[in-house]
């Protein structure tokens, strides 16, 4: 059976103006590695292909067994001055959580 990403991970999500950020967070420590390897810029840009985001940045956050994702220009504009329905970083954080996992 394959394992999606929140089968060991939440996230919390937050945007401002045009940049979206969306921090995940490992349900266990041991899971943190699972992490560095599924959830990538490339991972996550292929797997919210229709965002067309400018850039995605992973910033890793070992201590906190988390990575925090930066994505700008994922907003179209922002929230307030997009016309594109549920342009919200929360929305984006729930779309996220459907990420196969790598289990090597």
């Amino acid at each position: 059976m394959s394992r999606i990403l929140r089968d060991v991970a939440h996230v919390r999500t937050g945007d401002k103006g045009d940049i979206s950020q969306i921090a995940v967070i490992a349900l266990r420590e041991e899971d943190y590695p699972l992490l560095l390897s599924s959830v990538t810029p490339e991972r996550v840009g292929g797997h919210l292909a229709g965002l067309n985001a400018r850039l995605i940045r992973r910033y890793e956050l070992p201590m906190l067994g988390a990575v925090n994702l930066v994505l700008e220009g994922a907003l179209r504009g922002g929230v307030t001055r997009s016309l594109a329905l549920d342009a919200h970083g929360k929305t984006l954080g729930a779309q996220l959580l459907d990420l196969p996992l790598i289990v090597e």
